[in-house]
């Protein structure tokens, strides 16, 4: 059998197979040989058909079958051979048989990228304490009074950080309605009526807010706010917009006292003692997940920064479109409307391919890593998993497992178990430092 490989970019291939006339006639020879055996042809009682017989009647399904598994064989043999680590064979192209018997086809392969692992044990990650401090369960706890709080009429006096007004505004661009200069809807960033906000420099654009002090109920002015380089509507970035705003009412928050009647409002039944412990456990085990996603995301950081080889243009395109359909997903979740996410697809794309670029490259490192540590799942650890997604889908565990050996996915989802088994063992050897300058962030 002779077997070309042509490597090219992108982790792509070309594989060219010429099967010997010789093995293709046994090949043959072995599926007519079965066939006779079970076949049924009139005349004659079942198995007992002459093999010319039975070859002339069942030519087509002899052609089929043996060529199938001579192609199985061969790209088999090419991986062997090659030492290939292939992603997926695509589609036999060029196939035919030649004069003298001889079988021929070629395939186009996508390969696993070649991955040369740096130092991948003692990784240096910088987390915060684990121990939730007395200030941050205040600070959740005042955050549930807020969610009970009244708004009263302020009288008698201007606007104030930390008032709530109530606001109308529209916005222009070098004079020009926002809209009509970038020539696409801008959602809220065009106008809003009755809108609240807080007067607070968190709260809506950045310098807007602190621009509303002194303004009394019935004020108009012209608030100017200059966006930053990092604003998500690209066009809009260092650009100065002025907003026309007219400040309708202007309110202030009385929040309740934290005691035991606040408490039953929340959970009946419950104390403000229960209240703090809950959230106490609560928070703790938030805390702890998220310092845990610090951990990965610094280690997946510490590879992708190094890392730099090709990927297969395919799953790059394949896992950008993934990425993008999940920030539209958590875009709209949190109240983005379509003309924003419109506004804004150019921009959803370019972070989706980084994001799809950065996955694929820790992805395919991780598997090196599972590979050079012998990181493996078996199939008990398998099923076991297996049924725990069942269970949590809420479908029967023997039809889930059925739909998911039809739909191919087992292999991903060992592929998946074993990647976090690699990522576990990177976090049980990293070298992990509590600061107290090391903020808590959101994975």
């Amino acid at each position: 059998m002779k077997i070309l490989v042509e490597k090219q970019a992108n982790c792509t291939a070309t594989l060219r197979v010429e099967i010997p006339a010789d093995k293709v006639q046994n090949e043959r020879q072995k599926v007519a040989q079965s066939l006779a055996s079970k076949a049924k042809v009139p005349g004659f009682r079942p198995g007992k058909a002459p093999r010319a017989v039975i070859e002339k009647r069942f030519n087509k399904e002899i052609e089929a079958e043996s060529q199938e598994t001579l192609i199985n064989s061969a790209l088999d043999e090419a991986i062997k051979q090659e030492d290939l680590k292939v992603l997926d064979f695509g589609r036999v192209e060029d196939l035919s048989n030649a004069a003298d018997g001889s079988l021929s086809f070629s395939a186009k392969l996508m390969l696993a990228p070649e991955v040369k692992l740096p130092d991948y044990k003692g990784i240096k990650v910088t987390v915060p304490s684990a121990e939730l401090t007395n200030e941050e369960l205040q600070s959740q706890l005042d955050t549930l009074r807020e969610r009970f709080a009244d708004f009263t009429d302020i009288e008698g006096r201007a606007a104030e950080m930390g008032d709530f007004a109530v606001i109308d505004y529209s916005s222009t661009v070098d004079g020009k309605p926002s809209a009509e200069v970038l020539g696409k809807s801008l959602g809220y960033l065009e106008g809003r009526e009755g809108f609240w906000v807080r007067i607070d420099d968190k709260t809506f654009l950045p310098g807007f807010a602190a621009q509303l002090v002194g303004m009394k109920p019935g004020d108009q002015r012209d608030i100017t706010v200059t966006l930053p380089e990092d604003f998500p509507v690209e066009d809009l970035r260092n650009r100065e917009m002025v907003f026309a705003t007219t400040l309708g009412e202007l309110k202030q928050s009385i929040l309740p006292v934290l005691n035991d009647e606040l408490a039953e409002r929340l959970a009946p039944g419950k104390t403000l003692a229960d209240i703090t412990e809950i959230i106490r456990t609560n928070m703790a085990q938030e805390r702890k997940r998220r310092i845990d996603d610090m951990k990965v995301n610094q280690i997946v950081a510490h590879f992708t920064n190094q890392a730099d080889f090709e990927l297969p243009e395919e799953l790059v395109a394949s896992e950008t479109q993934n990425q993008a359909d999940a920030m539209v997903r958590r875009g709209v979740q949190s109240g983005v409307t379509e003309d924003q996410i419109q506004s804004q697809q150019d921009d959803i794309f370019a972070n989706a391919k980084q994001q799809a670029v950065s996955n694929l490259r820790a992805n395919f490192i991780l598997q090196e890593i599972a590979r050079a540590e012998k990181i493996a799942v078996n199939d008990n650890e398998l099923v076991n998993h297996l049924l725990q997604l069942a269970a949590a889908r809420k479908v029967a565990p023997k039809k889930f497992i059925a739909d998911m050996r039809r739909s191919g996915r087992i292999s991903s989802i060992r592929s998946s178990m074993i990647i976090g088994k690699a990522i576990d063992f990177l976090v049980e050897h990293a070298d992990v430092v509590e600061s107290a300058e090391a903020a808590l962030t959101e994975e």
